[in-house]
């Protein structure tokens, strides 16, 4: 056997040792080792298999974001998606059409939710469990990935912002918390705030 052949035997166990290390760490993963893991993960999902289908875009500890739509029949994925309005131009929304806010007294490097309690009641964060799946369409699936919030919920980041909705958005299209306070804005699908050009 030559000696490539036992490299590629030997990898495959091992990465998926990391996967299960990473995501027992913490309720949403160790960010350091869901780093290390997102970045093997991406690397060997970038080369799809003829007939399979979805593939894995990223990982990021025990979340797998995939590229694109959620497959009819798919049960627990949470869906991105870019829309677009004339007053702020592309921004994201999840598969229901609800808008997307960022917050600017977030950060993003490192990824940090400043939005709790009462905030977390008028701003809901964008939480994904370990039960569910992401698909982010038109959304670069290597900017999308999560942090473990106070409560140790897990809550979607574009870009390395928190996303959020807004309670007062009441149907799809919605923007009603574009600006408010100066400070929240419908979120870019690069993570930046989406504002009319």
């Amino acid at each position: 056997m030559s000696s490539a052949k036992r490299f590629q035997r030997a990898t495959v166990p091992v990465a998926a040792a990391a996967v299960v290390l990473a995501g027992l760490l913490s309720a949403c993963g160790d960010e350091k080792a869901a780093q290390a893991v997102a970045q093997t993960s991406t690397v060997a999902a970038a080369v799809p298999v003829a007939g399979q289908a979805p593939v894995v875009a990223k990982t990021q500890g025990w979340l797998k974001i995939y590229d694109g739509t959620t497959p009819a029949g798919t049960a627990n994925a949470v869906q991105l998606r870019v829309t677009s309005n004339p007053a702020v131009g592309q921004y994201v929304s999840d598969g229901t059409g609800r808008s997307l806010y960022r917050f600017d007294k977030d950060t993003a490097n490192p990824s940090v939710s400043n939005c709790a309690g009462q905030c977390a009641v008028t701003w809901p964060p964008l939480t994904v469990t370990r039960d569910q799946v992401l698909y982010a369409a038109g959304v670069d699936p290597q900017l999308v990935g999560f942090i473990e919030r106070a409560d140790g919920t897990c809550q979607i980041t574009i870009g390395g912002w928190p996303v959020y909705y807004f309670s007062k958005d009441t149907k799809p299209g919605d923007l009603l918390g574009q600006g408010v306070g100066g400070t929240w804005f419908a979120v870019a699908p690069n993570g930046a705030k989406a504002l009319s050009k």
